[in-house]
């Protein structure tokens, strides 16, 4: 069976193209504390164009990850619009 030929050129342009797209990472705030009823919260905050990737890295023990989440992208939110 003949694997058929990619042109390096190619290659070449999605290997560019996948070395321009950032991760994640390149947009971490330093680990934000958030006081809740159930207790601290800390949150890993992104820049405020992506606050849907904000989540919780932290949490009590009684709260959900989703709880913990939500937290924190509420305080994302927050200080987007502060």
């Amino acid at each position: 069976m003949k694997v058929p030929s990619v042109p390096a050129a190619l290659i070449l342009s999605a290997v560019a193209v996948a070395g321009c797209v950032p991760s994640p990472a390149s947009f971490e705030s330093a680990p934000v504390q958030v006081q809740t009823a159930q207790g601290v919260v800390t949150c890993q905050l992104y820049t405020p164009e992506r606050v849907y990737w904000d989540r919780a890295i932290d949490r009590p023990n009684s709260m959900s990850v989703q709880q913990g989440d939500a937290v924190c992208r509420a305080e994302g939110e927050r200080r987007k619009n502060s």
